[in-house]
C-alpha cells in the first residue's frame, strides 16, 4: 500500500470513528426505573384458621367475589349466646309492657326492660357482623398478586391472607437529576421501554418529589448539584403490559422547559 493510500484509509477511519462517537453521544440513555403497585391487602378482623381458599395467584377477581373463609366456631357460639339473651330480654320487655298497660307495672321497670332489649339487639347485630366477616370478599377488581396464608394455616387478626393488585394502582418510579427537573411537569407523558415490551408504551407523570434524595453540603457546587436526584412517579397507559418489579427505561418527550414557559 502506497503512503498516500494509507493516509486516506487512516483519514476515513478517523471520520467514521468521529461520526460513531457523535451518534453515541447524542443517543438518549433515558432514566432507569422500575414498576411498582399499591396493593390492596384483604385480612380478617379476628384470628382464625383458613378453612377455604377460593383463588390462586394470578386469578382475576371482581368486586364482591368470595376469596376465602376463616373458621367461625367461636363467633357462632357467641352469636347463639347473644340470641338467647335477646330472647330473654324480649320476654322481659313484653311482660313489662303488658303490666304497664294495665297499671300494674312501673315506668322504671318498663324503661329498664327497653334498655336491656336494645343492648341485646345490639349484641346480636355485632355477633352477626363478626360472623359475616369470617369470609373475605374482594373490595376491588384486580389480580390476585400474592397469597400469604393457605387452607389449614392460622392467620393472626388483621394480617392479610392475600393481596390484590388493581390495574389502576400500578405505577412507575424513576429518578431524574436536578438539571432535568425544568423539563418535567405533572401531567406530562413519557415514553416507556423495557425488554421485549411493546414499542408504544407511555405513562403520565402524577408525582414529582419536592425534595432531593441526596442532600449535599450547604455550598451547592456544580459537582454536588449534579448528584441531586428527584423521585418521579407516573401511571402507565397500559398497565396490563407491565409486571411489578420489572426494570424499565423512561424517555422524556422533547418540549419547552417549564421555566421557559413562564
Amino acid at each position: 500500500m502506497r503512503p498516500s493510500q494509507a493516509i486516506s484509509v487512516l483519514a476515513l477511519i478517523a471520520v467514521l470513528a468521529t461520526g460513531l462517537a457523535g451518534c453515541k453521544d447524542k443517543r438518549d440513555p433515558g432514566f432507569q426505573g422500575w414498576v411498582e403497585a399499591d396493593m390492596i391487602f384483604v385480612s380478617p378482623d379476628e384470628a382464625g384458621r383458613v378453612t377455604k381458599l377460593n383463588v390462586r395467584e394470578g386469578d382475576q377477581v371482581k368486586v364482591g367475589d368470595h376469596l376465602y373463609s376463616v373458621d367461625d366456631d367461636l363467633q357462632l357460639a357467641d352469636l347463639n349466646q347473644n340470641k338467647a339473651t335477646l330472647a330473654n330480654a324480649q320476654q322481659t320487655y313484653d311482660r313489662a309492657a303488658s303490666l304497664s298497660k294495665t297499671g300494674s307495672g312501673t315506668q322504671a321497670n318498663l324503661d329498664s326492660a327497653v334498655s336491656a332489649l336494645r343492648v341485646a339487639e345490639a349484641r346480636v347485630a355485632t355477633s352477626e357482623t363478626r360472623m359475616a366477616r369470617r369470609k373475605g370478599f374482594a373490595p376491588v377488581a384486580g389480580t390476585i398478586q400474592q397469597i400469604y396464608f393457605r387452607e389449614g394455616e392460622m392467620v393472626a387478626a388483621q394480617r392479610p391472607v392475600l393481596s390484590i393488585m388493581p390495574p389502576g394502582n400500578m405505577k412507575l418510579r424513576f429518578f431524574v437529576p436536578e438539571t432535568e427537573l425544568p423539563k418535567l411537569a405533572i401531567g406530562d407523558t413519557v415514553r416507556i421501554a423495557c425488554d421485549n415490551c411493546a414499542a408504544d408504551l407511555t405513562a403520565k407523570i402524577y408525582f414529582i418529589a419536592t425534595s432531593a434524595e441526596y442532600t449535599p453540603p450547604v455550598i451547592y457546587s456544580l459537582e454536588e448539584r449534579n448528584k441531586l436526584v428527584y423521585l418521579i412517579q407516573a401511571r402507565p397507559s397500559r398497565p396490563d403490559a407491565l409486571r411489578v418489579g420489572q426494570p424499565i427505561d423512561v424517555y422524556l418527550n422533547p418540549k419547552t422547559p417549564v421555566a421557559d414557559k413562564r
